[in-house]
Formats: C-alpha cells, sequence, structure tokens
C-alpha cells in the first residue's frame, strides 16, 4: 500500500480512518461520534464509545493466548527472571484489583505508582485501570520535594511503592523518600501498598503502610473483579512531563483514543504481530515505558520485557542475550543508549543470534547519522528513528513500513508524518506556514491533535490552552511542540532540537542541535552536548561538551588542543566560523537524567556559574561535578 495516500485519507476522511482503526480493539459500546470537535482546541475521540484498556490488554487474549508469555520481568541487577503467561498475570491483575479495591479505590480515583522495573508495577497499571481508577506513575527514586509536588497534584488515595530499586549495583531506598514527600505534602494519603523486595530498610507505619505480600495472600482467591467498563473519554492516566519547574504539568490521556492508537502503530510502525516478543529498554515512569512496555504490545497480545538494569552490566551483550533467549522481534531503545554501546568492545554486538530481529527503533532524543549509521552496521538490522513526546504518547514522525515495506529511511531524519498527525512547519514569529523545502520552521500539528494525545493538563484546561496552542495566534489551530525542523522534498522532516535551545550569536540564530551534528561527525566523537552560554560581547557563544571515543586522545594539554582545533575545523566544515563553539572541552561523560537526557540547562548553569537547580532526575551528579572542573582546568 501507498503510504502517502493513506495518510493523507487519515486527514482528509479523518472519522471513516479512525472508525476503520477503532475495530482493532474491543469495545462493550461502539463509538456514536468518531471526534467531537466542537470545542477547539479540545478533541474527543469515539464519543460514547465504552472500553477497557485492562479487558484489551489482558483479558480478550485468554481464549486464545492464556498459556503464551506475556510479562517477561529480567532484572540484572538481583539477578533474577520471571515469566508470566497471559492466564498468570491475569490472576495477578486480579489479586491487585481486588486489593486496590479493598484499600478504597473507586472509578476516578487516583493511585500513584512510584515503583522500581519489577512485575508489581506493571501489575498496578493494569489493576488500576481495570477498576476505571486513573494511575499516575512517578520515576522512581524521584526527589521527595518533587514527588511531594506530584501527590498534591494528582491527590491519590493510595500509592503502590517499593522498598527500593538498584542501578548498576547501588540500592536506591524509594520508603524514605516517599515518606518525606508525604511529610512535606498538603494531600493526605490513605494507603501506601509496599512490595518488599529485601533491597533497603522500610519503615511500617500503619495503619496507613500495608505490606503487599500479606495483602495478595488474602486476595488471590477472592471472586474476580470484572472490567470496568468506562466511557472512551475517561482519564486513563496522568504522567508528569520530565523537567518541569514550578507547579507539575501532568499529561492526561484519555482511554479509548489512546487504545485505538497504540493498536494502529504497533502494526503500522512497529510490526508487531501477537505471539512475537517486544523489547523495550525503557522505564515505566516514562510515556515510552507506559505506551511500549506495557499497553502496546499487550494490547496486540505480545510478549513484553521488562528489564531492570543497565545495557552494559554484567557486560554489554546482555541486551542481545535477551534478544536471542526470547526471540525479540521488535525493539526498542534510546540514541543515548546506543552510544553507551558504541564505547563497548564491539564483538558483544554479534556475539548472540538476533535472527528474530525485525528491526531496532529509537527515540527520546534525535538521533545523529554517526550513532545510526554505526548501530546499523553493527547489528546488520534495519534501524528505525521516530519522533514523539510525552504529550502525544505515541510517534509522530516515523518510517511506516508495516503499511508500505519498501519506505525508506533516511539517516538524520527520524521520517514523515505518522496517519493522523497533521505536521506544518510555521515561522517563529508569525504563524506563517514554511513550504518551500529545507525551509527552517517550528514543528506543529493542525488541529485536531489525533487519538492517543494529550486531552488536557490535569486539573488545569486553561494551562492546556495556553500551553499549546497560543503560540501563533488567538485561534487554537496549531499545537506547538516547541521543536524546530525542516523537511526535505520527499515530505521527510529533520528536528534541529527545541525552539529553547536556540542560541543568538551576534544577531545570528543558531540551533544547538546542528553544531552538535557537526562535532559528532568527528571519528574521535562518541558523544556531545552544546550549550549556550551567556556572553557580554555576543550576547551568547556555543559552548561544546564533548565525550571521546578513546580518552587517551586527549591525555595531555598539547593533544587536546590539537584536536579541539581539529573539531573546530569540523564544525567550520559543516556550518562555517558562526557555528564554531567558543570552547570544545573533553569530558569523561556527560550529566544526563535517569531516561538518558542530556541535562544541558544544568550543563549551562555550570558554564554561567549559576545554581544548577534541581537535579533529582540526574543518573550520576559526580559527571556534573567533573565538568565544572573540567570547564575550570587551563
Amino acid at each position: 500500500m501507498d503510504y502517502a495516500a493513506l495518510h493523507q485519507r487519515s486527514l482528509q476522511d479523518r472519522d471513516a480512518y479512525w472508525r476503520e482503526q477503532s475495530a482493532r480493539i474491543d469495545w462493550r459500546r461502539r463509538p456514536d461520534q468518531v471526534c467531537d470537535t466542537s470545542n477547539p482546541p479540545f478533541a474527543r475521540w469515539f464519543v460514547g464509545g465504552q472500553t477497557n484498556l485492562c479487558h484489551n490488554a489482558v483479558d480478550r487474549h485468554l481464549p486464545h493466548r492464556a498459556d503464551q508469555p506475556a510479562l517477561i520481568h529480567v532484572s540484572t541487577e538481583t539477578g533474577t527472571e520471571q515469566v508470566l503467561t497471559y492466564a498468570q498475570l491475569h490472576r495477578e491483575v486480579q489479586a491487585m484489583a481486588s486489593m486496590l479495591q479493598s484499600l478504597g479505590v473507586r472509578q476516578g480515583d487516583r493511585v500513584l505508582l512510584y515503583m522500581p522495573m519489577i512485575p508489581q508495577a506493571v501489575i498496578a497499571m493494569l489493576a488500576t485501570v481495570r477498576l476505571g481508577a486513573i494511575h499516575s506513575v512517578v520515576f522512581g527514586g524521584f526527589a521527595s520535594n518533587s514527588l511531594a509536588s506530584r501527590i498534591d497534584d494528582a491527590r491519590p488515595k493510595v500509592i503502590v511503592t517499593a522498598d527500593g530499586g538498584s542501578r548498576g549495583g547501588k540500592v536506591v531506598a524509594y520508603k524514605p523518600l516517599l515518606d518525606e514527600a508525604l511529610r512535606q505534602a498538603t494531600h493526605a494519603v490513605d494507603h501506601v501498598l509496599l512490595v518488599d523486595r529485601g533491597l533497603a530498610p522500610a519503615d511500617r507505619l500503619p495503619p496507613r503502610d500495608v505490606d503487599f505480600t500479606r495483602l495478595r495472600e488474602q486476595h488471590l482467591n477472592k471472586p474476580d473483579i470484572p472490567c470496568a467498563w468506562v466511557d472512551a473519554t475517561h482519564p486513563s492516566y496522568i504522567l508528569y512531563t520530565s523537567g518541569t519547574t514550578g507547579k507539575p504539568k501532568g499529561v492526561q490521556r484519555d482511554t479509548g483514543g489512546y487504545a485505538v492508537a497504540l493498536a494502529a502503530s504497533m502494526e503500522q510502525l512497529y510490526q508487531g504481530r501477537p505471539g512475537e516478543t517486544f523489547f523495550c529498554a525503557s522505564d515505566i515512569g516514562w510515556v515510552v515505558g507506559h505506551s511500549y512496555i506495557v499497553y502496546g504490545p499487550l494490547i496486540t497480545g505480545m510478549a513484553t520485557i521488562v528489564y531492570e538494569g543497565l545495557p552494559i552490566r554484567p557486560d554489554a551483550a546482555i541486551w542481545w542475550s535477551l534478544v536471542e533467549k526470547y526471540k525479540v522481534s521488535v525493539m526498542f531503545s534510546a540514541p543515548t543508549a546506543i552510544r553507551v554501546l558504541k564505547k563497548q568492545d564491539p564483538a558483544c554486538l554479534s556475539k548472540h543470534d538476533l535472527s528474530s530481529l525485525k528491526q531496532l527503533f529509537l527515540a527520546g532524543e534525535p538521533l545523529d547519522e554517526p550513532t545510526a549509521r554505526w548501530i546499523t552496521d553493527a547489528l546488520g538490522k534495519p534501524v528505525v528513528d521516530n519522533y514523539w513526546q510525552t504529550e502525544t504518547g505515541w510517534p509522530i514522525l516515523s518510517v511506516p513500513r508495516g503499511v508500505q515495506a519498501d519506505l525508506p529511511a533516511k539517516f538524520g531524519s527520524p521520517g514523515v508524518a505518522m496517519p493522523g498527525y497533521d505536521v506544518r512547519l510555521l515561522n517563529e514569529a508569525t504563524g506563517e506556514e514554511l513550504t518551500a523545502v529545507d525551509q527552517k520552521g517550528v514543528v506543529a500539528i493542525r488541529y485536531p491533535l489525533p487519538p492517543g494525545c494529550l486531552q488536557t493538563v490535569w486539573g488545569d484546561d486553561e494551562r492546556y490552552v495556553k500551553t499549546y496552542w497560543r503560540s501563533f495566534g488567538a485561534t487554537p489551530e496549531f499545537y506547538n511542540t516547541f521543536d524546530w525542523g525542516i523537511r526535505d522534498a520527499d515530505g521527510y522532516h529533520f528536528i534541529l532540537g527545541r525552539t529553547d535551545d536556540v542560541i543568538n550569536v551576534a544577531g545570528h540564530r543558531l540551533g544547538t542541535r546542528e553544531i552538535e551534528e557537526a562535532i559528532s561527525s568527528h571519528a574521535a566523537v562518541a558523544e556531545v552536548a552544546v550549550v549556550g552560554v551567556h556572553d557580554a560581547l555576543k550576547g551568547q557563544v556555543p559552548m561544546a561538551f564533548a565525550v571521546l571515543k578513546n580518552a587517551a586522545a586527549a591525555d595531555t594539554p598539547e593533544a587536546a588542543q590539537a584536536l579541539e582545533a581539529d573539531v573546530m575545523r569540523k564544525v567550520d566544515q559543516h556550518l562555517g566560523a558562526v557555528g564554531r563553539p567558543s570552547r570544545v572541552v573533553f569530558v569523561n561523560a556527560l550529566p544526563k537524567t535517569r531516561s538518558g537526557k542530556l541535562l544541558r540547562r544544568a550543563i549551562q548553569a555550570v558554564c554561567e556559574g549559576r545554581d544548577a537547580g534541581d537535579l533529582t532526575t540526574i543518573e550520576d551528579p559526580v559527571a556534573l561535578a567533573q565538568l565544572e572542573q573540567q570547564l575550570n582546568t587551563p
């Protein structure tokens, strides 16, 4: 099938197209109306329909695949593996739903999850939506003050947590962090359900705190808890966007539209098939984990791998050993993780049989061409980039070979617009649409957003409208992604970085992403971050921090100086002298969040001698300290 024709139909014959897609899931009651656009910029999808996420992810598969693996948990931190079939997953979800019910959870209530990557986390998500309640997952290990602000915003009845998690062999005690958050929060939580893994000390505060193991024993043989059939427009979850300051910004997702969008994307983009295995190496604390660890694969009838650990522990072949062992057909990760692997022994990528793997998908940040070429050559498998946001819930841009098998990918581009996304490039100042090839503009999506995207900001419709729909005039016609992009003659988009990552150097507007792309093309560079730093003369100047493939290449001041000059020449070749950074500082590691995103604002603050701010999500605080030390070394 010609994909361009399908995409065009999804825009021009929107309701007919999405009505067809809605047949991919089970409905208790079919929708009366596909899309209600009577109150822009809000869109209500599949109005009148009734469904349930847990039914579509678990119950409907029982007649045909009860004994098929559904959830495969692997922890290289604790050395444990567990496989739950669909029947076993159903039994555990039933017990968890009964437990939550006994703690007072009813339809519309919120359940907050503060959990490591363990089966109980996924089970709790499924049990919550089974009851028609709304879950809000906060990344495990998040700092107490940030957690407290999310508790106050979501106002959960119950919090499900664990004593601790582990990463790189280092235990993080969750319960003390949660206890402090509850002391700081103004909202009083009725109960805390505690999973004790035996990793960290965890005080019990009865009657608020309830032991998971004991309560589970009481509810395993209770009568079945039926799925609550909720309206398609009923909220399924709240997920707070990373990096927000002040009042948390909770992305509110619906139920029916989300299920339909995921089901369609699993076939059209990821080419997942029932009975196969999907491995998304992310975390349920992020949107990728919600969509493609939990709901997408299970709605499709696949097995999903829930992985706790690093990509290089016990060695850099661990992911590929799992691909071989569980016959993974589709894998999903982030470019940052691939750059980590790029610095390891290349033999690790050829140790295992990867014949089951169809393709590797990458998302979370722009995929630079050198990294894309390296992993493509190393695996001998197609590598597909995709671009999306916490707000959208599923990809905006990618290469949907499930629709058109011969659709080519282009290095440096996440691809073309996915069905239902009317993607435009707009002039930042005037809102005028830019139609010329390779003309740089703000990536925007014309109203209405397709199914599965955010309904609103939890509890704050005004903030939703003001944040996303007022950038280009009073009429809420375009959703602002806050990303720069260009589009080539074939309709492929290239993302150039956040609009707020643009720096102004002596009147020249430069995207830090463009400079990073130029530097990363240097053969010696493994990873790079560029930030704009205040300059009294030029307003801002770009400063680059690079991790080398071989640190010895800059182990003396003379070698570092020569390499820095060579990198500068590379930038000159790509962008001209206007894009040349004021310095290229070679560091051992770049500070990142636990999801792998670079902390550019923290780097910028260090460069300008300011407080780096809230670093609750930083993976390795030492990296920022070392960067500061290197920066101050003559």
